[in-house]
Parts: C-alpha cells; structure tokens; sequence
C-alpha cells in the first residue's frame, strides 16, 4: 500500500494536509494495525480490529496474528466470531456481564449463547437455516 502512495513513506496523509493523501476505511485500518503492532507494547487492545478490512485483508491479519503478538498479550473486542473464533480464551459478554468462557471448541459443545450466535453469523455464509428457537432478537413486533 504504501508503495503506491506518491511519496510512499514521506507521504502526508490526511486530506486535512496540503497535498495530502486520503486513504479508505480499511487502508486507515492497515496503518493503525501497523503501528499497534510494531510499539514495543506487552499488551494489545484491538477493538474491532477488522471491520473495515475486506475478507482477503482480514484473513491475511490473521494468518499472521500469532507471530505479529509474540510475546504479548492480545485483547480483541469484536461482534465478528471469524475475529475471535482463534483465540486461546473467548469471554463471551452480554450487558456488560461475562455470561460464558472458553476456546471455540468449548463453547460450541456448550451450546449456549455464544453457539446460537456463532451458528447465526455462520449462516448468512453457509445457507445453513437457523432455527427460529436459536434465535433470539429483542425486536417488539409492529402491528
């Protein structure tokens, strides 16, 4: 990415900048990741770490995830399950209470709220039907 830009790393970037150049949702994304990862930081906080990458970009991160946290400790906040579904402990909150924890494995062999979810978002990629007693949405009917 950088290589493209006109003056690759004395590039300004920011439209906010004379001849400065503005990057996408997902390019601003990139920058910030990199700079979060090359500090010398013992832990890193990554709050939707990828929602604005695409799902090339996404998968790349997190091909790469374990090397680039080495010797750190790496706290991810996502609504995404392909985010966090990698982790060594997933602390499955809900109105601000840990309501489950585990690996994926583990939750899935619960069954509980993090399943239903899971199962949820899986299948806007799957095609897999969900049953109407997994899901549930606090949505009043409309009359």
């Amino acid at each position: 990415m950088i290589a493209g830009l006109p003056q690759g790393y004395e590039t300004a970037l920011g439209k906010w900048f004379d001849a400065g150049v503005n990057l996408s949702g997902g390019e601003w994304q990139k920058v910030a990741l990199a700079r979060a990862f090359m500090r010398d930081a013992r832990i890193l906080l990554l709050d939707e770490p990828t929602s604005a990458l695409d799902a090339q970009a996404e998968y790349e991160l997190f091909e790469r995830i374990h090397s680039l946290t080495r010797g750190r400790t790496a706290v991810y906040i996502s609504h995404r399950f392909s985010t966090v579904r990698r982790a060594d402990r997933i602390l499955f909150l809900e109105h601000g209470r840990l309501v489950e924890q585990g690996t994926h494995e583990q939750l899935m062999q619960l069954n509980g709220r993090y399943a239903r979810l899971f199962r949820l978002q899986a299948s806007a990629y799957t095609g897999e039907d969900v049953l109407p007693e997994d899901v549930d949405l606090d949505i009043a009917p409309t009359a």
